[in-house]
């Protein structure tokens, strides 16, 4: 007998869904595609979740790329679009290449159909070129680099009769492209701000210079996307023919997207319309500033948060599927442009939004992720996800305090040399820096010990431009013979030497055998050259002389600052206003510090050559060193974060210009850098550093005490100097006298006993000290921060070189000790450069100067 149940009795029953990690949905797992095998929880309800805005709060080292990457294969074989249907936009040419690679091998040839997948600007491009009449340029047009721009800038401040070395080509083109950034046409401009150039007339000249480009068929890279915003509001036809075209958007890195960028995104973004006639959006009136702080809703009609009175614009309609990859805790472009507040207001933009975290890292161990996540929790402007791990807990995160930068220096080179003495790879090693600056004494350090290293993200410091021009000068006063030293800066700054002067000088130099300068020296008592030519080149040959005579009284460094400010070079740069002028004037600075550690200009341009000619290959094994900005996206097993003090990280400058917001984003910048680290995190700091050229004692960053003691240790500098006991800061590793022989005589143990039997050495005031301990053990007097001329100085027992092209002290078969090389005997002398057989390291040629007998 069958019993029936009343339907008011039938307990119902919730529908079931496999639990996370359970049999069910592993098995599910075993039979889907292969391209969802191994991807996590997260990862996966990141790929499966197609229809609706999605926002992929994607943590450092959770496997961003890879989500997106599968995404857009499950888009394919699923059939929800074909691969023309898909736009996916990258930041980088590189980013696009890796995502194209990776889709070839999970779909075979499916990404050889996927056109609009690729960076902002070079999708922008294509489209412009499709529509270029209405941007009044042919499909051919021709798309201008920096240089093109100055160029053309420069011509139209002339016509304007605009001093162009008051207001440089070069400001005014950084002006127009952050304009351009934020989505703005020159009508847009506000008043305010076009106010900034030439008296009021950085408006007039944004708008001529559009003016001019449609005349030489040409746009600029800010172009490539703000004339597609112009083209979608003012032709809604147009927009509506890509909103139908796109059925899946997917960006990555969308924390880094300016407003311009965003205002693309969001009109392509919307749901194709019913075609109507364009409207007007009441009530969406010019306050020409899109920093205004207005925080009515104009976002949500693809329009600037400032729309200009009278622009149609596209009509509101729901979102469809797009998915934006990002993490707001390493937005760390803002200088450029990037808007953090575009992924913080992602789902105000988009109602609806579902939101994924992926917080399982699968880079770096417990302990460096739970600094990274400690630091990162005092910014008040995050969505908020905590980064976590399944590898152990590994080393803790370090903090080590020096005594001054070179001490700093020192000691990461010692700690490098330990783990390669464990046989781990220097590739996987990295030195993070706040500013380019700091690299200086790292390069040097790494020549001293013979560790090749490369600079990733710009040219090594002696290579950048600036150094090897104010080097040129030094070379010339040091040889006048020097040719190509000559050659480079013989018009540099502008004198007007052009081509054709230099041509002239090289002829008469060929037929009389002699030298270039010997050959303006003659030059200028001619009537050859034109009178205002040959005035130039006159001067240049007198100033040249003056140096020569002064170098004889002046000291080397005095000099260089002399040579410097004489020639017009640093002036040269204060007056450009380009956005990395301010960093070049750092370096020309740093490079006059640097010449201090030597006794005179012919041993500092030695040691430069020594730099200059370990260019080893990018394959090769060697250290990298490079920004922190230069650093995202790169991981390294071990890394170095020196520089942490309140001034250089956080950035003051960047703090006085931005409060808050530019706290929370030097922040960012410290929580990329731990988090850029597998295996291990090394934090230095410094107490004394050189800022605008003078010694300034320094406090730790902010940043320290925001970084969890559980997850923190305290380690001691390497660099042996005056950073403990002899400096006041409490108990020196010397002090316990019975750990060492009675007889162990290195310099470090002989500078810090001279120190205990002074009576402690510094009481923790500067003060001046004349003598040394003694001529083979002297160290740099710290205590004393005088512009007097300094001696030879000894850097952990290796002094470094005095002098060249002068007869060495030591004699074949004499015994020797080499501080990083050990033991060994003399078999080869020439001048000052001997070759030395060592015990253990096998023959090296080195300068006597960095040996003592054994």
């Amino acid at each position: 007998m069958i019993r029936m149940t009343e339907p008011s009795k039938i307990t119902s029953v919730p529908d079931h869904q496999p639990a996370a990690g359970g049999i069910a949905a592993r098995a599910r797992a075993s039979v889907g595609p292969k391209y969802l095998t191994g991807l996590n929880p997260e990862q996966r309800e990141a790929v499966e979740t197609l229809d609706g805005p999605v926002l992929v709060l994607a943590g450092a080292g959770t496997g961003k790329t890879r989500v997106l990457t599968t995404r857009i294969a499950h888009i394919l074989s699923q059939g929800r679009a074909r691969p023309a249907e898909i736009l996916s936009v990258t930041f980088t040419n590189k980013a696009a290449r890796e995502m194209k690679h990776r889709l070839g091998q999970m779909l075979g040839h499916a990404v050889e159909g996927m056109p609009w997948l690729g960076t902002f600007h070079s999708i922008g491009g294509r489209i412009l070129r499709f529509h270029a009449e209405l941007a009044q340029l042919k499909s051919n047009f021709t798309v201008l680099d920096v240089d093109d721009q100055v160029r053309l800038l420069k011509q139209l401040l002339q016509a304007e009769n605009i001093d162009d070395k008051r207001w440089p080509a070069r400001m005014l083109a950084g002006l127009i492209d952050g304009w351009k950034n934020r989505g703005l046409m020159p009508s847009q401009v506000p008043s305010g701000e076009a106010a900034v150039f030439a008296n009021g007339k950085g408006g007039k000249l944004y708008a001529s210079y559009q003016e001019r480009l449609k005349i030489l068929n040409a746009a600029d890279f800010g172009d490539l996307l703000l004339e597609n915003i112009r083209i979608f509001r003012e032709h809604p036809d147009i927009l509506r023919q890509y909103q139908q075209r796109f059925k899946f958007i997917l960006v990555d890195e969308y924390q880094d997207t300016n407003v311009a960028q965003y205002l693309w995104l969001r009109l392509l973004s919307q749901a194709p319309s019913k075609p109507t006639t364009p409207t007007v959006i009441p009530g969406r009136v010019e306050d020409a500033n899109p920093e205004s702080g207005d925080e009515s809703d104009d976002r949500d009609s693809g329009s600037a948060p400032s729309a200009h009175p009278g622009m149609t614009v596209a009509p509101t309609g729901p979102t469809k599927n797009i998915c934006c990859v990002g993490d707001d805790d390493q937005s760390i472009y803002g200088w450029r442009g990037a808007e953090v507040d575009n992924i913080l207001r992602f789902d105000h933009d988009f109602p609806g939004a579902k939101v994924i975290r992926l917080e399982r890292n699968y880079r770096s161990t417990g302990h460096i992720l739970a600094a990274a996540s400690h630091l990162i929790a005092h910014n008040e402007g995050r969505l908020g996800k905590t980064l976590r791990t399944e590898d152990h807990d590994g080393e803790k995160v370090t903090v080590t305090g020096s005594w001054d930068s070179e001490e700093e220096a020192r000691g990461i080179g010692e700690e490098i040399e330990q783990i390669q003495r464990k046989g781990e790879k220097l590739n996987e090693i990295a030195i993070l820096v706040r500013a380019s600056y700091q690299m200086r004494e790292f390069e040097d350090r790494f020549v001293t010990l013979g560790l090749p290293y490369r600079v990733i993200g710009g040219p090594r410091f002696y290579e950048r431009a600036e150094i090897r021009d104010a080097l040129a000068y030094l070379r010339v006063i040091n040889s006048p013979a020097d040719d190509l030293a000559f050659e480079r800066i013989v018009n540099v700054p502008k004198r007007g030497l052009g081509d054709a002067t230099v041509q002239m000088l090289h002829d008469h130099a060929r037929k009389r055998r002699i030298p270039l300068f010997e050959a303006a020296r003659a030059v200028v008592e001619t009537d050859e050259l034109k009178p205002k030519a040959r005035g130039s080149l006159r001067e240049v040959v007198a100033q040249f002389d003056r140096w020569r005579a002064q170098r004889e009284v002046t000291a080397h460094t005095d000099l260089a600052q002399i040579v410097l400010d004489e020639s017009g070079y640093t002036e040269m740069w204060q007056k450009d206003r380009s956005a990395d002028a301010a960093g070049r004037l750092e370096n020309l600075k740093e490079l006059v510090r640097s010449m201090e550690e030597f006794e005179n200009l012919q041993g500092f341009l030695e040691h430069i050559s020594l730099v200059m000619d370990r260019d080893g290959g990018a394959e090769d094994d060697a250290v990298s060193l490079m920004t922190l900005h230069s650093a995202k996206g790169l991981e390294f097993d071990n890394v170095f974060l020196p520089g942490w003090e309140e001034g250089l990280f956080p950035s003051q400058r960047t703090l006085d210009e931005q409060g808050r917001a530019g706290l929370e984003e030097e922040r960012r910048l410290g929580h990329v850098g731990i988090t850029r680290a597998r295996r291990r995190a090394m934090i230095y700091f410094a107490t004394n550093r050189r800022i605008h050229g003078t010694w300034s004692t320094t406090i730790p960053s902010r940043f320290l005490d925001e970084l969890p003691a559980a997850n923190v240790e305290i380690t001691e500098s390497k660099g042996g100097s005056a950073w403990g006991g002899t400096g006041g800061y409490g108990a020196s590793r010397f002090d316990d006298m019975e750990a060492f022989g009675s007889s162990y005589s290195t310099p470090g143990w002989q500078r810090a006993q001279a120190n205990r039997n002074r009576g402690g050495g510094r009481s923790g005031g500067f003060e001046e000290k004349a003598e040394t301990f003694s001529s083979a053990s002297s160290g740099p007097d710290f205590g004393s921060f005088s512009s007097r001329r300094r001696g030879p100085l000894t850097i952990e027992g290796e002094l470094v070189a005095k002098s060249t092209g002068t007869t060495s002290e030591f004699a074949l078969d004499d015994r020797v000790f080499h501080q990083k090389f050990g033991y060994g005997r003399v078999t080869k002398i020439d001048g000052n450069k001997l070759t030395i057989a060592f015990d253990k390291a096998g023959e090296k040629k080195v300068v006597d100067s960095f040996v003592q007998r054994a």
